[in-house]
């Protein structure tokens, strides 16, 4: 990524630093946010992929992913609202999936509000298929989540 508002963006570990700016975001893209604890627990965590993808001082995004023996599991995912449909969820998704699949998942699942079909076109877009569906999942609003997984063969 070199050009207009993209240039220089680098893709680098979470730390505890990064957490209250990250939670913003995270306040700012979901009716249902996770806490600043939920985030620095997720830094400490043995497993835990927390990645930001960072433009001078500032956070543009982050993923927060996690592996359970050769399961992995993408958590949360989000962009500043000024830096969405850039590809920098597509970046730092597949950053997570090299780094799930590396550690020796065989899968990789997530959940996602149905309505929200900007972030199940970005996981289409690296093969995520539907595999089912969990009633009234989310709350605030109330809605179902789509469940995907992404299968190594």
């Amino acid at each position: 990524m070199a050009a207009g508002p993209l240039r220089d963006i680098s893709f680098m570990d979470m730390t505890t630093d990064d957490v209250s700016e990250v939670a913003a975001i995270e306040r700012s893209s979901f009716t249902t946010p996770w806490s600043e604890i939920s985030f620095y627990n997720e830094v400490k965590k043995t497993g835990s992929i927390t990645r930001v993808a960072r433009q001078g001082g500032q956070i543009l995004g982050y993923i927060c992913a996690d592996r359970i023996v050769d399961e992995g599991h993408i958590l949360t995912l989000a962009v500043r609202p000024e830096f969405r449909r850039l590809g920098i969820a597509s970046a730092l998704v597949e950053d997570a999936i090299g780094d799930l699949k590396e550690a020796g998942c065989r899968a990789i699942f997530l959940e996602v509000r149905t309505s929200n079909e900007a972030a199940r076109e970005i996981y289409e877009k690296f093969s995520f298929r539907l595999f089912g569906l969990r009633k009234d999942y989310y709350k605030s609003p109330v809605e179902d989540a789509v469940l995907m997984v992404l299968k190594f063969d």
